[in-house]
């Protein structure tokens, strides 16, 4: 029989791996985007006025005046494409894709390995994605 492992166990190495991810290059570079962001006067600038313009339309909304509404929120679509041109946004914006694309990874081969463990211990066919062998694999058709 193969070891068993305790929810404890997991969730131990799964810090562990937390702290592995948290020192890749992915998410150093993300650091120190974000960093620059924060520090970055215009982008700030941009930031506060989106926000400050949010408000002013969950207002405008509840108040039910459309004319208002929708010239308020063509000044945030505006301010928002002003803000994604900025290269150092840019840099944020796809350093965010690149490490959520590594926690996808990370997800992603750790469910497909549990499966094939799974698979493997029922004495199933990973390649068909099946748990146990079927009656109908045999060769030959008896009738």
């Amino acid at each position: 029989m193969s070891k068993q492992y305790t929810k404890q166990q997991i969730v131990d190495h799964a810090k562990e791996l937390a702290k592995m991810i948290a020192e890749t290059e992915e998410v150093d570079f993300f650091k120190r985007a974000e960093l620059q962001i924060n520090e970055n006067l215009r982008v700030q600038e941009i930031i506060a006025q989106i926000k400050s313009l949010q408000k002013e339309a969950v207002n405008l909304q509840h108040y039910q005046k459309q004319e208002a509404l929708k010239a308020v929120e063509e000044k945030i679509d505006s301010l928002q494409d002003e803000l994604d041109e900025i290269p150092l946004v840019k840099e944020f914006k796809q350093s965010q894709t690149d490490v959520n694309h590594l926690l996808q990874l990370v997800s992603t081969t750790i469910s497909n390995n549990v499966t094939n463990e799974i698979i493997k211990s029922t004495g199933g066919d990973v390649l068909k994605g099946t748990t146990t062998k079927s009656p109908f694999d045999a060769h030959g058709c008896e009738h």
